[in-house]
């Protein structure tokens, strides 16, 4: 580390140390509302994030009553949803607004913003040895434009003609036709501002975290000493900062169809409800599906990467063992952030691509699993004879690793575009993409929520309802979206709200309704979950040590309640990599300890 690095960070030690002189000043709302502590800016996520959580669980529940009974009627729904629900049972344009604000929510405002937001914020500064971001005022915007988007896109639901209702990716002509359904109408204006200040959020966030990896390391933290959660938060906020424009250019182009009256999305299209035919001539919907996807595949691993670096992280530490191949681990996240970019077309096999270009994204899809795989080995490698101690972090980190593996497998399938033709578009798709991208994204999430917590707030969260906690959601998830596959491979389509009067799927008809049964009981289960967070802020049992976990890394070395600037006094330097377990005969070796002459190498 160069001099000059090091004069870097004293000068902003110094300014960081006159801020905190005038911190008892600080009033409620300057503290905790508009707060510049990345600290308090990550619990801002996370529980907005929660929110969203709770909102978007509770659609699918509602869609799930829809699905396994769709032959009754549920008075009480009435008295909930109003006109959403005339005489008991959902309608089916608002059955169709539900299914798409469940997949925008949850991908968007709780994998990316609640799941980035709240551990880059959290991690970063506290694990590479900095006192807070980059750019404390860009972070302190970058949520309050997540927050100003989520007000938008709540909004959207209270609006006479309905929240948009085209399916979360919002593929044209639905999207871009104002008269094609009431759910494309107003409501359509508020889900692409909502995504658009979703955009500059992500944006400013991404920024700020990789310009504090590259710039704030404290003295002595080579990138080849940081943690594995950094690689990956790292690789996470590159691959938004490089897809997420096209994403809102895409949304741009998609308002001028809509009020200006061009053509880059709608062509020629007749319109039977007002037997008209469009004057709109030469725009190509699938031009939308390209500059969708380009975001919609690495936003697959925006969402994966922040669970895998936690997930290597607590298995290390709750295994007592050095993490497995460091450096292949760098190198295969290296290599899905690479990759990520190349093969979403294989979102588009049945869009009429040329079967040529079909087989180059198969075979850059097939590549992809072989640094996932990597990661999976070393995971495996890492637990194999250890000595595990299973803490409720442990518990869902483990669950994560399963979980991935057993959605990946059936990704094989479908990145193969010959049997795509057979499965895009069933309830394949939906049990491949639940288990592997929602519902083992949100064990890392979980994972790190339960490893954390102490540094958080001081407290432990409560050991016996994060392990019923586990065991429901874990084998819920299974029996919820296992038999999915199955349901596809039988044909079974994707975003029909009755199947009952087909012949072919009635025999589906009472597995539906098992597995609407078991959503409903591991949402009640989430809901422990939230009742455990909050409660354990106030009343959890209190954290005595500094370092509960026996940890390596930086942040268990700042205070038990860190004030804003994390450390007291100057910021601890580093001396080694960050997985020193069960070595030379002791338990762990923080990353502060210098390297003793007669110490044996990693």
């Amino acid at each position: 580390m160069s001099h000059g690095h090091a004069e870097v960070l004293t000068s902003h030690e110094v300014h960081h140390d006159e801020h905190g002189a005038h911190h008892h000043q600080q009033s409620f709302i300057s503290k905790y509302v508009f707060s510049q502590d990345h600290k308090i800016i990550a619990k801002q996520f996370l529980i907005t994030g929660m929110i969203w959580a709770i909102i978007g669980g509770l659609m699918s529940v509602l869609f799930r009553l829809q699905l396994g009974y769709p032959d009754q009627t549920f008075p009480w729904l009435e008295d909930i949803l109003g006109n959403w629900a005339k005489g008991g049972k959902i309608t089916p344009e608002n059955y169709y607004a539900l299914v798409t604000m469940h997949g925008t929510i949850l991908v968007f405002f709780v994998l990316t913003g609640g799941l980035s937001g709240t551990f880059a914020n959290f991690l970063i500064p506290l694990q590479v040895g900095a006192r807070d971001m980059a750019s404390p005022m860009m972070n302190m915007l970058s949520y309050w434009f997540f927050f100003g988007g989520s007000i938008v896109m709540l909004s959207s639901l209270f609006i006479q003609t309905g929240p948009f209702s085209g399916g979360w990716t919002a593929y044209p002509p639905l999207s871009a036709l104002g008269d094609a359904s009431p759910g494309s109408k107003t409501g359509m204006d508020l889900w692409i501002t909502a995504m658009a200040m979703f955009v500059v959020s992500s944006l400013l966030g991404g920024l700020n975290y990789v310009s504090t990896v590259l710039n704030l390391r404290t003295k002595g933290m080579s990138m080849t000493r940081l943690p594995l959660t950094i690689w990956a938060l790292f690789f996470t906020a590159v691959l938004g900062i490089l897809s997420f424009p096209v994403l809102l250019s895409g949304f741009i182009l998609l308002l001028f169809d809509r009020h200006g009256g061009t053509s880059f999305y709608l062509s020629d299209i007749y319109i039977a409800a007002t037997n008209t035919a469009l004057p709109n001539e030469g725009g190509s919907a699938i031009l939308y599906q390209h500059l969708f996807w380009f975001l919609g595949h690495p936003e697959v691993y925006i969402i994966l990467l922040p669970a895998m670096g936690m997930a290597s992280e607590i298995l290390s530490v709750n295994s007592r063992k050095p993490i497995f191949g460091y450096m292949a681990m760098v190198g295969s996240l290296f290599a899905i952030t690479i990759l990520a970019f190349l093969v979403w077309a294989h979102h588009m096999f049945v869009t009429g691509l040329n079967p040529f270009l079909g087989s180059v994204f198969v075979l850059l899809t097939l590549l992809i699993a072989v640094p996932s795989a990597i990661k999976v080995f070393n995971w495996l490698t890492t637990i194999w004879k250890a000595n595990i101690k299973f803490t409720p972090g442990m518990m869902f980190a483990l669950g994560f690793v399963s979980l991935f593996i057993s959605g990946g497998l059936t990704g094989i399938f479908l990145g193969n575009s010959t049997l795509d033709i057979h499965l895009h578009d069933t309830y394949f798709v939906i049990a491949h993409f639940h288990i592997v991208m929602g519902v083992s994204a949100f064990f890392g999430m979980f994972a790190g929520i339960y490893h954390w917590f102490p540094k958080m707030y001081g407290r432990y969260m409560n050991n016996t309802l994060a392990f019923i906690h586990f065991w429901v959601t874990l084998v819920g998830a299974y029996l919820i979206f296992w038999p999915m596959h199955y349901e596809g491979l039988a044909g079974m389509p994707r975003r029909y709200l009755d199947y009952s009067n087909w012949s072919s799927f009635n025999m589906f008809g009472d597995l539906n309704k098992f597995i609407s049964t078991v959503a409903i009981i591991v949402f009640a289960t989430q809901l422990l979950f939230v009742f455990n967070f909050f409660y354990s802020i106030f009343k959890g049992r209190r954290l005595t040590t500094q370092n509960p976990w026996g940890a390596t890394t930086l942040e268990w070395t700042a205070p038990i309640h860190p004030g804003h600037g994390n450390w007291e006094g100057e910021i601890p330097e580093v001396h080694r990599w960050a997985y020193d377990y069960s070595k030379d005969g002791r338990d762990f070796i923080p990353q502060t300890e210098p390297i003793s002459a007669n110490e044996s190498k990693h």
